[in-house]
């Protein structure tokens, strides 16, 4: 058949062979540069007819860069070759934009070599969104996976946005001219550089799909109805109250106008274009609303629409079409059940949402998943007067999420710090990885529900309770600054958001009441701060001026990092001169300084230096808590804050000795069942894998064996019974040590036998004496994989003395897990005790953070005991369970998950 051959006939034919499977993990929603999603998944002989639509598309110079000639037809041959794939030597990947494809990219394997050709091409109107980036990135994946190591590619000199690509994907490129062609080769392992290329185009493709919800130029309200009483009309009211400097086109079925404004029977019939539209309509009406805004090109959905997945199984199915529909048309979706969105920028003045009260502008970002909570929350921010940049309320969280928004935070000029209120996680391991970053430059303070309560079931996410300990570990490995209750949420909020960071831990106290100046210091002590003096009395007689000498001679001094002013006036006083007096005082000031006004009417909750934006309180006024406990627990909340964000970040190292391939290899070769216990010898080889090294043992089933195995192993041995029950049942004697005698090792062996009613014990080497301690990796239902350390035995068992961090570990991790249980000083020659090898220690919760970082296979693994010694640290037993691996991950090319 020739080049014009009738395309028809071509995928007729094309389609009567039978697709092979492919790996349904390949499949992702992605998001391009401007914001918007598409859909990506390996080709199909079904895509024959949308692969000749999608050539005949292209423009003659796309066509000739991409096959070095005019290429006007797809012939028969090459079509089939094009759709017709192994998903293994031979891979090709299609994104979708509805249903019409827009980008393709494929690779070939080299003949007998571990090197594949790799090629895309992205239709001239999608071209310049990142597209061939994202196809780069799921290919080399996907190579990965199939043993590839290596991608070349010829590229013409004419074609340098092709050229860029490769050159800006941050793999280590060769280049060799051949007359008008380049020749490109480069490896395809992921390299540090080019996990650093594709996170930061993550972060800016993931802000500016939020942008795209909280800056729209012009908002529709479906569902708009005259009746005051319904969502719709609420929408549209608070829309227009807030004077959003775009068009607002409500939409109505009968309604010609709405509040004034004029109604449009469908989204469709709106003249001009609509970047965001909110759903206030019956379910069952949202199907065909949709729709309707797929065909007018809307870019965002705000669904404040109810009855989804909190309404059962049907609800959670309908859920899931209308974000996979919406993603896959290249539109985000904020919620079901949303209360809606803010944003209160002068510029934009969004109020897209049911909240009847809005705080001052400011410089506050805010997201919360409940609408009714939100409510509360904007109310209790209005009466704080705590101006806020940005507010989402998420509702069930099906799409935009807490990650997408602090991604979009992270780079924006109007925000200083982001307030959480998190009922679960979407990605718990994208959001310690989000949280971190973001945290290092912005303060981060959440609350998170659920401590002893499941998720409600209406919630994406985790439907059981969460570890507590193992949250708040991640929490602050993050830098996120956690709180219990909405109050003590904007108590941290109000400084951070107007006060500088405190420099250290030392906190000066002034006042004009003894008792006040005792409690605010006795709440310093049990913080864990210091004080830089003894608190300053000035007396309850002391006028405007002595607070204001007193304030400015604290503030002077360089032993003093933040100040605690507490206040009650005296009947004659009025209260809101010496408010003033110290909002002057603190004028300019680079310490943090609280205050406490008791019983002050007329007093402010902040004390206001200059006006912020909108007239609230701006930079450098003073927050006023109701009681000196509130305001201390705020300070220290910030200089604890402080002092992980001056701590070394540590780098991300993989150890010498580590080969997480064949650890991979090995893992694939058990095939793990729902859940497969290794035997010891499985569990030594996995952890050889990455250089643990578990002290060498025998199994025997005689006290002959016994004696042969220790003469074999040489030195002094551990004589421990192969059941796991009793190993660390120190009252019963499942393990004995230090054995050398013949007949010792023969009683320590029918002992064991007598106690277990098995023959089988094993025999080890005695590792050099040290500390008793546990690693462990466990599955944790909020944030995946975590590794966590304490001293083993009863009393660290019995007060739960662990420290956890999730993964990957980087070194400042590991040297700090190492450090944090209460019994750590036990480690460091506590009362002169000799110490143990805490480098050791660090190396070897790296190499198990390696282990589970590559493999999430691994549900759990147990090294108990670790003896710690003076010089190394000696892996004596350890259990290793398999199973399918957890929720979602945070590694691997980019995706929306």
């Amino acid at each position: 058949m020739t080049d014009t051959a009738d395309p028809d006939a071509i995928t007729a034919e094309v389609r009567a062979v039978p697709d092979a499977p492919y790996p349904a993990h390949w499949e992702a929603d992605v998001v391009a540069s401007d914001g918007a999603t598409a859909h990506l998944r390996p080709i199909s002989t079904e895509d024959a007819d949308d692969v000749v639509a999608f050539h005949a598309r292209l423009s003659d110079r796309t066509r000739y860069f991409r096959y070095f000639s005019p290429y006007p037809q797809i012939p028969e041959r090459d079509l089939k070759n094009f759709v017709e794939v192994d998903h293994h030597d031979r891979v090709a990947l299609v994104l979708w934009l509805g249903r019409e494809i827009i980008a393709i990219g494929r690779y070939v394997r080299l003949a007998e070599s571990t090197a594949a050709e790799v090629a895309f091409v992205v239709r001239d109107d999608h071209q310049g969104r990142g597209l061939g980036s994202i196809l780069l990135e799921h290919l080399a994946a996907a190579a990965r996976e199939c043993g590839l190591t290596r991608f070349v590619a010829e590229v013409l000199t004419e074609n340098q946005q092709m050229v860029r690509v490769f050159r800006e994907a941050g793999f280590e490129v060769s280049r060799a001219l051949e007359g008008s062609t380049l020749h490109l080769e480069f490896d395809v392992a992921a390299t540090p550089r080019s996990r650093e290329v594709q996170l930061a185009r993550e972060q800016r493709a993931e802000a500016r799909s939020v942008a795209n919800v909280l800056t729209p130029r012009s908002v529709a309200v479906v569902g708009a109805s005259p009746d005051e009483n319904k969502i719709g009309h609420v929408v549209l009211a608070n829309l227009l109250r807030a004077r959003f400097t775009g068009p607002v086109y409500p939409v109505h079925p009968e309604a010609r106008s709405v509040r004034g404004v004029r109604a449009y029977p469908t989204v469709t019939d709106i003249p001009d274009d609509v970047d965001l539209a909110v759903l206030a309509v019956p379910p069952d009406e949202v199907p065909g609303v949709f729709d309707a805004c797929l065909a007018k090109g809307v870019r965002a959905l705000v669904v404040i629409t109810s009855g989804y997945s909190e309404t059962g199984p049907l609800g959670l199915a309908a859920q899931r079409e209308l974000v996979a529909d919406a993603r896959a048309n290249g539109m985000r979706v904020v919620g079901p059940s949303a209360l809606g969105v803010i944003n209160l920028d002068a510029k934009v003045a969004l109020n897209a949402s049911l909240a009847p009260t809005l705080p001052p502008p400011g410089r506050v970002g805010f997201f919360c998943q409940s609408g009714a909570l939100g409510i509360q929350i904007l109310q209790a921010a209005a009466s704080r007067r705590l101006g806020l940049s940005s507010f989402v309320s998420a509702g069930n969280r099906a799409d935009l999420s807490g990650n997408d928004l602090m991604q979009y935070w992270d780079t924006d000029p109007d925000t200083d710090v982001v307030l959480l209120y998190l009922e679960t996680f979407g990605n718990p391991r994208k959001f310690a990885r989000v949280a971190r970053r973001l945290a290092r430059q912005k303060p981060v303070i959440a609350v998170k529900t659920g401590r002893h309560v499941a998720a409600a079931p209406g919630l994406a996410g985790s439907a059981q309770p969460i570890d507590e300990a193992a949250v708040g570990a991640v929490f602050d490995q993050s830098g996120v600054i956690r709180v219990d209750s909405v109050d003590e949420l904007f108590d941290a909020a109000q400084l951070l958001a107007h006060q500088p960071l405190p420099p250290g831990p030392r906190i000066g106290i002034v006042g004009n009441s003894t008792a006040l100046g005792v409690l605010a210091a006795d709440v310093v002590l049990a913080q864990g701060l210091f004080l830089a003096r003894d608190p300053v009395d000035l007396g309850t007689a002391s006028g405007a001026e002595e607070l204001r000498a007193a304030v400015a001679d604290l503030l002077a001094d360089d032993q003093c990092d933040a100040l605690v002013v507490v206040f009650v006036p005296a009947v004659t006083t009025d209260p809101t001169d010496h408010a003033r007096a110290l909002a002057d005082a603190v004028r300019g000031a680079e310490k943090p300084v609280v205050s406490t006004f008791l019983a002050s009417e007329g007093v402010p909750e902040v004390l206001t230096v200059p006006d912020g934006p909108g007239g609230g309180p701006g930079r450098g006024s003073i927050p006023s808590y109701p009681s000196p406990e509130r305001a201390v627990l705020a300070l220290s909340r910030a200089v604890r804050y402080t002092q992980w964000r001056s701590r070394p970040v540590g780098d991300f190292v993989v150890p010498s000795g580590v080969d997480v391939e064949a650890a991979r290899a090995l893992v694939a070769e058990i095939a793990p069942a729902p859940r497969t216990v290794l035997s010891d010898e499985q569990a030594d080889a996995l952890l050889r894998c990455v250089g643990v090294i578990v002290a060498p043992f025998r199994r025997v089933t005689s006290a002959e064996d016994a004696v042969a195995a220790a003469r074999e192993l040489g030195g002094a041995v551990v004589l421990k019974t192969a059941d796991r029950r009793w190993r660390h049942r120190t009252d019963l004697r499942g393990v004995h040590v230090g054995l050398t005698e013949s007949s010792a090792i023969s009683s320590a062996y029918a002992q064991l036998v007598e106690l277990s009613g098995s023959d089988e014990v094993y025999v080890q080497v005695q590792a050099p004496p040290g500390i008793p301690c546990v690693v462990e990796v466990r599955d944790d239902p909020s944030f995946g994989s975590l590794v966590s350390f304490g001293l083993a035995g009863v009393v660290g068992e019995l007060l739960d003395d662990r420290a956890y961090r999730s993964t990957p570990l980087s070194t400042m991790d590991a040297a700090t897990l190492v450090r944090a249980p209460r019994a750590a000083p036990l480690l460091d020659g506590y009362r002169g005790a000799r110490r143990a090898d805490l480098p050791a220690l660090e190396d070897l919760v790296l190499r198990i953070g390696v282990l589970a970082d590559a493999v999430p296979e691994i549900r759990s693994l147990v090294l108990d005991p670790v003896l710690a010694a003076d010089r190394g640290a000696h892996a004596t037993g350890v259990t290793v369970i398999l199973g399918p691996p957890p929720g979602p991950r945070d590694g691997g090319p980019r995706r929306l998950r």
